[in-house]
């Protein structure tokens, strides 16, 4: 979704919040946005303040912000991926 609504007006940032020991490694989360062709700025939040600020407590956790800064969406853990194009969609189109 990230490069489909890119010229639209869409910014994407990845949080990466570990769920295991490994997963802390800045040089494994490198290679891994590097394997997985991620081309969006990606955070490493070892010490979880991101996802206590937001209430987290699920992998994966998406979020849309509109541009007042307001959580408008959330979804946790996977699918549902039409529902979150058509927020997006829909977000985009009161520019």
């Amino acid at each position: 979704m990230a490069r489909s609504y890119r010229d639209q007006g869409l910014v994407v940032i990845g949080v990466h919040t570990p769920e295991y020991d490994e997963e802390h490694s800045a040089g494994n989360l490198q290679a891994a946005i590097k394997r997985l062709g991620i081309d969006y700025p990606v955070a490493q939040d070892n010490a979880y303040a991101t996802w206590n600020a937001y209430g987290n407590r699920f992998w994966p956790a998406l979020y849309l912000i509109d541009r007042d800064g307001r959580i408008v969406y959330r979804h946790y853990g996977e699918g549902e991926y039409d529902v979150t194009d058509a927020r997006i969609r829909a977000l985009l189109a009161r520019r």
